[in-house]
């Protein structure tokens, strides 16, 4: 676990409210939480949990209806506005018209950064996770753990302090996903990122995570926080220990009303 206690993201009593017409439905209630600066934080839950609903309340994609939220001491919408964010979704959502470099070049454009310091910065990130190589490639050349690959290169590129992640890895098999896992654990190691990563994979979570945070459903609320203090660095080896399995059996346990 990261040797700080600098707190990053502070959410106090954070609530959110839906109205879909006919009834007000609640997907989050009294959510609070301190995340450290440098920390690895899954949110763990099933659907409809309130997961990606919270990260996209501290990503300011969302306005919660109670409760409030701090990034190191300004609002959401601050923190955004500085580019104080990556956010890496589900799918990639690359451009099949621009090539690799190109995709990881984009945040850089609308940005206004020169040319030679985009290619420069993409370059370098593509490098970082493993595909320097491709950088001339098309997305359709690419398989999806490639792809994704890129999405985590464009989330960086702009040198955020919080990479915000949402279920990254679900559409993958389970070998690449192994795979991806190391890959990211190396990433974070180099940039000492904050990041927090939305999952409903109980095994992915302890693997990845100093802090899981469980949401349980109806209404979308923190069961528990669970401290995983596996050593790093974590290789899948890690899989075959005790304490691996006791901490996946603590986590499932501490599901409420599932």
């Amino acid at each position: 676990m990261k040797n700080t206690i600098e707190k990053e993201i502070v959410l106090n009593n954070v609530g959110m409210e839906f109205d879909n017409g006919t009834q007000k439905v609640t997907a989050l209630t009294s959510v609070s939480l301190d995340i450290n600066k440098g920390e690895f934080v899954s949110l763990l839950g099933p659907s409809g949990c309130g997961k990606t609903t919270l990260l996209r309340i501290i990503a300011d994609l969302l306005q919660p209806t109670s409760g409030s939220v701090e990034i190191g001491g300004e609002t959401p919408k601050e923190a955004r506005l500085k580019k104080k964010y990556g956010i890496v979704f589900q799918s990639p959502v690359l451009y099949d018209w621009r090539n690799v470099r190109k995709n990881v070049e984009l945040p850089l454009e609308i940005m206004k950064v020169p040319k030679a310091e985009r290619k420069e910065r993409a370059e370098a990130m593509l490098e970082m996770v493993g595909l320097k190589e491709f950088m001339e490639h098309y997305p359709r050349q690419l398989s999806g753990g490639m792809q994704q690959r890129v999405g985590i290169a464009r989330a960086l590129v702009i040198r955020p302090e919080i990479l915000l992640m949402d279920e990254p890895f679900s559409a993958l098999d389970e070998f690449t996903r192994e795979k991806l896992h190391e890959d990211l654990l190396n990433i974070w190691r180099k940039t000492n990122k904050t990041i927090i990563f939305v999952t409903h994979n109980i095994s992915e979570s302890v693997f990845l995570s100093d802090k899981i945070c469980v949401l349980s459903p109806h209404p979308g609320r923190l069961s528990a926080v669970i401290n995983v203090d596996l050593p790093r660095p974590r290789t899948i080896e890690i899989k075959n220990t005790p304490e691996y399995t006791a901490l996946i059996a603590k986590v499932r346990n501490s599901f409420e009303g599932v």
